[in-house]
């Protein structure tokens, strides 16, 4: 599985969006035309953002089908590779979204 790390998009999310169509779609695209499977790797952002990208990661993979794309949103390494990790045992997933925290998916012992 491929990692394409995703800089440089500005905070609003229409501006973002557009940034990201204009500079990463031909390297996430000619990246999956190798047949290899692909993960972008956002920065952390506000539940705004969360639309847009959803929306390009499903298109990409229905393009590139049935070579698997998936995106992360972190700025934590460790949960990054844990997630690059899975999704790439995880044959079935693709087309996916997954912002991630450094809390992790079990019990957090702060929230009772």
């Amino acid at each position: 599985m491929q990692r394409l790390d995703i800089t440089g998009l500005p905070p609003v999310p229409s501006a973002a969006a557009a940034a990201f169509y204009a500079a990463w779609l031909e390297p996430a695209a000619r990246l999956l035309a190798s047949g290899e499977g692909l993960t972008l790797v956002f920065p952390p952002a506000g539940h705004e953002h969360s639309a847009w990208r959803l929306s390009a990661v499903q298109s990409l993979a229905r393009e590139h089908a049935p070579v698997r794309i998936n995106a992360v949103a972190s700025d934590d390494e460790a949960g990054i590779a844990a997630a690059l990790a899975y999704l790439a045992a995880a044959d079935g997933v693709t087309g996916q979204y997954l912002p991630l925290d450094s809390v992790g998916a079990g019990v957090n012992p702060q929230v009772r």
